[in-house]
């Protein structure tokens, strides 16, 4: 396993996280949510994403007993705040209120002292952006909190933030966590040009397309039985991907993978790597072995030529609208 700095900060991660967004909790039985956070420690994986909403916040506590007994010191373990934990207005959002309780939930669930790094997983329209990040500031400062990121928001409001932390003090903000992969690049035009002149990192999800860049999607075909496009926590975010004309492309791209002897995941997770603002890439897996074989492509480094070809068979179906990374207009 490598490691690389997040953004400008003196923390370094490991190229390849583990997050546990659709499996622990909800799509798999703890006793393999726990195996492959095993397969993980042993394939050199430290870093750890999770969220205080995922699995209604059962991933938590599964990570939480996953990573019982390791050395902290040795991990990183990122976790994020803003959709709803529970059914009033305050449940949600990034009030100082929220920010707090939720951070409190969090640490308890994951059964620490603190986090590495704590997320704003969306923009929150309605509260002022000096709350929030006085909130987190003020997490810092107490040292429950290491660093502060933000996940999937646009380059204007991550300016914005920036701006409001200097003129006021504040921490920076070291991260932004969006999707990126071959098929959906939105950051490329405007995200990545600012983070890396203000020094944040990407730390990013869905680098394998929700698995559609496995190949094991076919085109006219059904998906599989256990697919994550059958499965209704994750299903819905993959059925846009589903059309002949991306999946025919998608095919495309395994001689290139076989040319490099590498597995489809493998090439996939390798190329968002490529992007030297990219400060790791988040995997998923409900089983070990899919650990196994994704951790295979830190280091791999991936040719201009090849990178030209990927382009070429992918073509018109990659997604590049900066548009595209919004936030609900209101609190969910």
């Amino acid at each position: 396993m490598e490691f690389r700095r997040l953004g400008r900060s003196g923390l370094k991660v490991s190229e390849i996280s583990y997050g546990n967004w659709i499996t622990h909790g909800s799509q798999v039985e703890e006793d393999a949510a726990r195996d492959c956070v095993a397969a993980a420690l042993d394939e050199g994986i430290t870093t750890f994403d999770t969220a205080d909403v995922y699995a209604g916040t059962k991933a938590e506590e599964v990570l939480g007993r996953a990573l019982k007994g390791q050395r902290r010191e040795s991990l990183e373990i990122f976790t994020k705040v803003y959709w709803p934990t529970g059914p009033t207005p305050n449940n949600r959002g990034l009030s100082r209120k929220h920010i707090f309780e939720s951070i409190h939930g969090s640490l308890r669930r994951l059964q620490t002292d603190y986090v590495d790094l704590y997320q704003a997983h969306r923009f929150d329209f309605e509260t002022p952006l000096e709350e929030t990040l006085r909130a987190f500031d003020d997490l810092v400062r107490q040292g429950k909190v290491l660093y502060v990121g933000v996940s999937e928001w646009t380059a204007d409001q991550i300016a914005q933030a920036l701006r409001i932390a200097d003129e006021m003090g504040f921490d920076r903000l070291v991260s932004n966590q969006p999707q990126y992969s071959m098929l959906w690049r939105v950051i490329e035009e405007e995200v990545v040009p600012l983070c890396e002149k203000e020094g944040l990192g990407q730390i990013v999800w869905s680098p394998i397309a929700q698995g559609v860049l496995t190949g094991k999607y076919l085109p006219g075909q059904p998906p599989p039985a256990g697919s994550r496009a059958t499965d209704p926590s994750g299903g819905g975010f993959i059925g846009a991907m589903l059309t002949d004309d991306l999946l025919t492309r998608v095919q495309g791209l395994k001689p290139i993978a076989a040319d490099l002897g590498l597995s489809m995941a493998q090439l996939a997770v390798a190329w968002v790597l490529q992007n030297p603002n990219v400060s790791s890439a988040i995997i998923g897996a409900s089983r070990p072995e899919q650990v196994r074989d994704n951790v295979k492509a830190s280091g791999v480094k991936l040719d201009a030529d090849v990178l030209a070809k990927i382009d070429d068979v992918l073509g018109p179906v990659v997604e590049r609208d900066p548009r595209k990374t919004v936030s609900p207009a209101r609190r969910p």
